[in-house]
C-alpha cells in the first residue's frame, strides 16, 4: 500500500510531488495517462501557444527559473521547465506515465484506504490526490454534418505534428484564448483563413518582450532581484484583481484600455463595432494579444459573425446560411471544465460517487476536500480558478493544506481525515455569497458557470486570502 497516490503529472500533480518530497515523504507515486509530464502544456502544442501569466510568476516558488526567454513564456518552454523540475527534484522514480486511472473506491478496511484500479494494475493507497486539471478534455461542438467533412478537423489541444497548413483553406471556429494565439501564428502560411466568431472577446495589449542574457544573468546571480520581480508581478495582479471581485464599476479603466487598444489597431469603424463585446469586461476571460487584430485585417482573412451552424463535405455553413470552403477545420473551442473530476468513478464512504455527490453542483472545502470522501484531496477543484493571477500560487496553497492533512494521519490512533459537512457548507455558502458582487455575475454566459448559472469555477478573492485560509484551517473543521 502506498502512502499517497497522485493522479496527474501537470503543474498541480508535480507541485504535489515536490511538496511531498520536500516534506520528507518518499512513499508516493504519480500516475499520468500520457507518456510525458506537463499536463496542459504537454497537450497544447498548437502554433503560437503561450501563457498569459508573466513567466516569473508562473513557476513554483521552490523551483524558480531565472532564464525565461520572454515575459510571457511560449508553451514548449513551460513544458521544458516542468521536465526540468522533475529532474531537479528527483521525481522520475515516482512517475508512472502512460497509466490511466480507471476507478477509485474508499474502503474502511485496514484503517481506511483507497482501492485503485488503473489500466495496468490494482493497488491501494492510504491517501489519494486527484490533480487532473480543468484544461485537458477538449470541447468540440456537436455541429450537424461534422461526420461528412472530407478535410481534416483538429482541436487546438490535439494538434498533430504532421499537420501542414501551407497553402490550405483553414476555418478556425472560436475566438477564445487559443484562437487569438493560433490565428496570428498560422496566418502567413495559409491560402485563406476564415474565423468564426459568436462573441468577440475583450483584448488588452500583451506587452510581451524577449528577456535578454543580461537580465537573465541578473536574476541568476542576484536571487533577490528575481524575488523582487516575482513579488512585483504578484502585487500588480492582486491590485488589478480588486476590480474583478470587489466592484465591477472599477472595470471602466480596463474598458477604456481595451477600447484604446482596439482603436489603435483597427482603423475600420465597422470592423471595430464587430470586434467590440457587449458585456462587461472581465465577465469572460480577458485576453492578451498584440497581433490578433492585425491578423484579422489581412487580405486573405475573413471574420464571420454568428459562429458556425453546420458542416458539409467541403467546409462550414455559418449562422446566416453562407458557405465557406475549407480544407482544414481548427476547433479553438476550449475545454470541458466541469466534468473533469466526475468522469472517473470515484466512490467515497457509503458507496456514494463524486458524480452523485455533485449532481446539484460541484463544491469542496477550499476546493480541496469533500465531505464523504476521507483521505481524498483535489487540486484545482471547485472555485479555485483565477481571473487575475497565477494558478501556481493556488496549487502551492492547496499542497500545503494537503500536507497538513497528511500530518494528521501520522498522529497515534488517527482516523481517516475528512472535512465536516457543516464546515464545507458554510465555506461554499460564503463563496457563492461573495461571488454575487463580482464582475463574473454581470450577465454574460461563460465557461465559468455551470448549467444552472452558478459559478463553480472561480475564487472571488485575492490569492493572499486563499493562502491565508488554507494555512489556518481550524481543528473543528475536521471530523473527529
Amino acid at each position: 500500500m502506498h502512502e499517497v497516490l497522485v493522479v496527474g503529472a501537470g503543474f498541480s500533480g508535480l507541485g504535489m510531488a515536490i511538496g511531498l518530497q520536500r516534506a520528507g515523504r518518499r512513499d508516493f507515486v504519480v500516475l499520468d495517462k500520457r507518456d510525458g509530464v506537463g499536463g496542459t502544456w504537454r497537450d497544447n502544442r498548437y502554433p503560437g501557444v503561450a501563457c498569459d501569466v508573466p513567466s516569473h510568476l508562473y513557476s513554483f516558488s521552490t523551483h524558480q527559473k531565472a532564464d525565461w526567454s520572454r515575459a510571457y513564456a511560449p508553451g514548449d518552454e513551460i513544458r521544458r521547465y516542468l521536465e526540468d523540475c522533475v529532474d531537479r527534484a528527483g521525481l522520475a522514480p515516482h512517475l508512472r506515465l502512460g497509466e490511466r486511472l480507471r476507478s477509485a473506491r474508499w474502503s474502511d478496511e485496514a484503517g481506511g484506504h483507497w482501492q485503485i484500479e488503473t489500466d495496468r494494475a490494482s493497488e491501494q493507497a492510504r491517501s489519494l490526490v486527484l490533480a487532473l486539471g480543468p484544461l485537458h478534455l477538449p470541447q468540440i461542438p456537436e455541429l450537424p454534418g461534422a461526420d461528412r467533412f472530407a478535410g481534416r478537423a483538429v482541436h487546438t489541444a490535439r494538434w498533430p505534428d504532421d499537420l501542414d497548413l501551407t497553402g490550405k483553406r483553414v476555418a478556425v471556429i472560436g475566438t477564445g484564448a487559443s484562437a487569438i494565439q493560433v490565428v496570428p501564428a498560422i496566418v502567413d502560411r495559409v491560402a485563406a483563413l476564415t474565423v468564426f466568431q459568436r462573441t468577440p472577446p475583450w483584448l488588452l495589449s500583451r506587452h510581451d518582450r524577449p528577456i535578454g542574457p543580461t537580465e537573465q544573468r541578473l536574476y541568476r546571480d542576484l536571487p533577490g532581484a528575481l524575488a523582487l520581480r516575482r513579488a512585483g508581478l504578484w502585487l500588480r495582479g492582486e491590485l488589478r484583481g480588486t476590480a474583478l471581485f470587489e466592484d465591477p464599476r472599477l472595470m471602466a479603466i480596463a474598458t477604456r484600455m481595451a477600447q484604446r487598444h482596439l482603436r489603435a489597431q483597427v482603423a475600420d469603424p465597422a470592423l471595430r463595432r464587430r470586434l467590440t463585446p457587449d458585456y462587461t469586461i472581465g465577465c469572460k476571460r480577458i485576453l492578451l494579444s498584440d497581433d490578433y487584430y492585425p491578423a484579422l485585417q489581412r487580405p486573405h482573412v475573413r471574420l464571420v459573425d454568428g459562429g458556425a451552424a453546420r458542416l458539409d463535405e467541403h467546409g462550414v455553413v455559418d449562422a446566416h446560411g453562407d458557405h465557406h470552403a475549407a480544407d482544414v477545420i481548427v476547433w479553438a473551442t476550449g475545454f470541458q471544465t466541469l466534468p473533469n473530476l466526475t468522469r472517473i468513478p470515484v466512490v467515497g464512504r457509503d458507496g456514494r460517487s463524486l458524480a452523485e455527490t455533485w449532481a446539484a453542483g460541484a463544491e469542496a472545502f477550499l476546493g480541496t476536500v469533500v465531505h464523504g470522501f476521507p483521505n481524498l484531496y483535489l487540486l484545482l477543484g471547485p472555485n479555485t480558478g483565477l481571473g487575475h493571477s497565477s494558478m501556481v500560487l493556488m496549487i502551492e496553497a492547496q499542497v500545503r493544506l494537503v500536507l497538513d492533512a497528511l500530518g494528521r494521519l501520522d498522529r497515534p490512533g488517527a482516523r481517516p481525515v475528512e472535512i465536516r459537512a457543516e464546515a464545507q457548507a458554510a465555506f461554499n455558502a460564503g463563496v457563492q455569497r461573495d461571488l454575487q458582487g463580482t464582475v463574473w455575475q454581470t450577465g454574460c454566459h461563460s465557461w465559468y458557470l455551470d448549467e444552472d448559472g452558478t459559478n463553480r469555477t472561480l475564487w472571488p478573492h485575492g490569492t493572499w486570502r486563499f493562502m491565508r485560509e488554507t494555512g489556518a484551517v481550524a481543528d473543528g473543521a475536521w471530523e473527529e
